[in-house]
């Protein structure tokens, strides 16, 4: 029986999951890692910490099934994505801590990127915009600021490389230096045409090819992880970042068809084909994954507040106790009777673009209570993830015939039925919770000879509902243009 061992490399924790052949989850660990605040919006972590907790939960995964290393064919990394970390290519330690992809230490920076009318240069080139979120302006800033850190860069002494790239450094006893498509499409240096970092980019950021790492398709050979880590040389046969990995593994293999992670914020994919579209409806255009001389192409919206704001219910409001109140509460009322809950707490967010907008609750009565609000709060989730669903529509030409949701949201049964309703297509949500770490242990499977082609994987897939719009395309349309006036937004604007 052929086991699979996924690391997932997460935000705020790192896991091991081992997958047999057909997909099965055989067991997990998990370790928390910290994250450090030294001034308002910088948000650091520890590359050290991120590489050794990220060991010690293989060891134990394999300890906790009573597993040797030798009975793992190949290994899949998946990984928080846009977090920098730079170390001396001689000692293999960082200089300074890993910038994570939440930092916004460069946003002033990036602001005069925009205002040098630099955003059509780096979007035609990356599909990305100038924002801090991405690696690059990460990457200037510690040859600014890092002491000594330009002049090692200038000497090829000075490694750059996202998350995966450093566990696979370490991994390979720093035998290999790569990162693969879909990571190195988030650093705001990778040409999406080209698939190579972009020389221009390159010499406008101060930085060359000996500071990045080699680039390789998401399924390949990634050197093996040297025997006294774990106990075996185990090969490293696939690389993803997560979004693209939780794509991968709700198997969103053809044009049009999406998926959405409901966490803190949502995560909204769409495979578009093997050719990039430059967005002009403020979606930003990514690798999906490369495999076999095939590269799938991706939008990506990302919505700031999903499953935040039922923690704001709770914190801050006070109306709920627990996350699970929600959905009792939202349907003990027929409707939100006309409330509509801005949840623009952190600003407005793909395709519309509105920084520094302030929340409201908009279309209350006398009659307004709690329920409506909650239920009023749950729909937001539903109507911002429709803003960026229909944008990628527009964009593609054609619609998304079913949204494929995981994270913790999709418990909720009334927010997964409102989304089906408003989107008017089938949501479906599948038996396995960690489609990220499986995703990435299904392009291992394939590049490490587990399986032969992607079609066999879709016998392992296991739905565990799908949901059905309940409403009129009419209703909906109704309630979705309520929605458009409470934030602001024209018709103009959606065509």
């Amino acid at each position: 029986m052929a086991k699979i061992l996924a690391l997932d490399s997460g935000t705020t924790s790192v896991r091991a999951m081992v997958f047999d052949e057909r997909g099965r989850e055989l067991g997990m660990c998990q370790q928390e890692i910290q994250q450090a605040y030294p001034h308002t919006g910088w948000v650091e972590e520890d590359p050290m910490e991120i590489w050794d907790k990220q060991m010690r939960v293989c060891a134990q995964l394999l300890k906790q099934l009573n597993m040797e290393a030798r009975e793992i064919d190949c290994i899949g990394i998946t990984n928080q994505r846009e977090t920098l970390v730079a170390w001396d290519r001689t000692t293999g330690k960082p200089i300074y801590p890993a910038i994570v992809w939440q930092c916004r230490r460069t946003e002033a920076y990036c602001g005069q990127l925009k205002e040098r009318g630099l955003t059509e240069w780096f979007q035609t080139k990356t599909g990305l915009i100038p924002d801090a979120y991405f690696s690059a302006t990460k990457a200037a800033w510690v040859l600014q600021y890092v002491e000594g850190a330009r002049e090692m860069a200038a000497r090829g002494d000075l490694l750059f490389g996202t998350i995966d790239t450093w566990l696979i450094w370490n991994a390979t006893g720093g035998k290999t230096y790569a990162t693969d498509y879909s990571n190195a499409s988030r650093t705001m240096l990778f040409n999406i045409q080209d698939l190579d970092w972009d020389a221009e980019i390159l010499e406008f950021f101060g930085l060359s090819r000996d500071n990045l790492p080699q680039i390789y398709e998401s399924g390949a050979d990634y050197g093996v992880v040297r025997s006294d880590i774990l106990g075996a040389p185990i090969p490293i046969t696939a690389v993803l970042g997560d979004q693209q990995s939780a794509l991968f593994g709700h198997l969103c293999l053809e044009k049009s068809e999406a998926k959405c992670t409901y966490g803190t914020g949502a995560f909204i994919l769409a495979n578009i084909g093997q050719k990039p579209i430059a967005s002009k409806q403020g979606l930003l255009t990514t690798v999906a994954w490369g495999y076999k001389g095939r590269v799938d192409y991706a939008f990506e919206g990302s919505i700031f507040m999903a499953g935040a704001v039922v923690g704001w219910l709770r914190d801050n409001l006070g109306i709920i106790r627990k996350a699970s109140d929600t959905e009792a509460m939202a349907t003990s009322v027929p409707s939100s009777e006309g409330v509509y809950f801005v949840s623009t707490f952190q600003g407005l967010g793909a395709p519309w673009w509105q920084n520094g907008r302030r929340a409201s609750i908009q279309g209350m009565s006398r009659k307004t209570n709690g329920n409506h609000i909650v239920r009023a709060a749950l729909e937001s989730v539903a109507y911002r993830v429709r803003d960026v669903v229909g944008a990628m529509e527009r964009e593609m030409g054609m619609p998304c015939k079913t949204l494929r949701a995981d994270g913790g949201m999709t418990a909720n049964h009334f927010l997964m039925q409102f989304q089906s309703d408003i989107l008017q297509i089938p949501v479906s949500t599948g038996t396995e919770a960690e489609v990220t770490a499986l995703g990435a242990a299904y392009m291992a499977g394939l590049a490490g000879g587990v399986w032969r082609d992607a079609a066999e994987l879709a016998g392992f897939v296991a739905e565990a509902e799908r949901f059905y719009p309940q409403i009129s395309a009419v209703a909906a349309d109704e309630l979705y243009d309520g929605w458009l006036e409470a934030i602001g937004i024209s018709a103009k604007e959606i065509t």
